[in-house]
């Protein structure tokens, strides 16, 4: 007689919330990628505004494509080395590499090298009278981190200009082990947040969870949240959010 096995998962997708390990996840392919393993890690079927993407580029795998019109995206390298062409120019992306697209670019993007793991996000650009996004190429260790809410050992770096002209933040937070965020946070902004290092609780909606590198999570308007790090080593996680643009009614 067989023995039943039951496989749990700490994936939970709730109304305005989820927290999906990769691994659960399975791979899929997207047809102007080559060699090319791509796992979305949440998109409008979710409820979100935006679609990110996990995607793991063997080497010479990648795209040359263009955006469509209106959409912008933004690529984090979290290992690996990434060749992107870009109006013109190539750039060399190591690990921490990002690069901003403005809407409609028209660009190439391949591993350089062995296998190559890229966080990529896109949304509709949101226009405002008066201001323009323009490309933006860098690697977050050139980027100063800030103390938050003048706590100077939560240390949180932005990877674009915080003005008008863009739509979006990209971040990165650093906890050391048992700092938390000093309030529980309630906003209309909505996140896409991949974490980098290190564990931790993070509240949602009322609910504790552990969470930990390689964890994905979305938090859609309005949903409570926090974060304490718990593990041996601090935590790092990147996360997007909508910004610097009036509520369309």
């Amino acid at each position: 007689m067989e023995t039943e096995t039951r496989v749990s998962s700490r994936a939970v997708v709730k109304r305005n919330w989820a927290i999906l390990p990769s691994e659960g996840i399975p791979e899929s392919v997207l047809p102007e990628w080559s060699a090319t393993a791509a796992r979305i890690l949440t998109a409008p079927a979710m409820g979100a505004a935006f679609v990110e993407y996990l995607l793991e580029l063997a080497a010479g795998g990648g795209t040359k494509q263009g955006l469509a019109e209106g959409i912008e995206a933004f690529f984090y390298v979290l290992e690996g080395r990434a060749k992107l062409e870009l109006a013109g120019k190539t750039h060399e992306l190591s690990p921490g590499g990002y690069a901003y697209l403005t809407p409609g670019s028209k660009f190439a993007i391949s591993a350089s090298g062995g296998a190559t793991r890229l966080l990529w996000l896109k949304k509709r650009y949101e226009p405002a009278k008066g201001h323009a996004p323009s490309d933006r190429i860098g690697n977050e260790r050139d980027v100063k981190g800030e103390p938050f809410m003048e706590i100077q050992d939560l240390l949180l770096k932005k990877l674009l200009p915080d003005t008008p002209n863009y739509d979006l933040a990209v971040n990165i937070f650093t906890f050391p082990t048992g700092f938390s965020l000093p309030v529980t946070e309630t906003h209309v902004m909505e996140h896409g947040l991949y974490v980098l290092q290190g564990q931790g609780d993070y509240y949602l909606g009322g609910t504790w969870s552990e969470v930990k590198a390689g964890d994905f999570i979305w938090m859609g308007p309005y949903c409570p949240q926090d974060f304490i790090a718990t593990g041996p080593e601090s935590a790092r996680y990147i996360y997007y959010k909508n910004v610097n643009r009036d509520v369309e009614l």
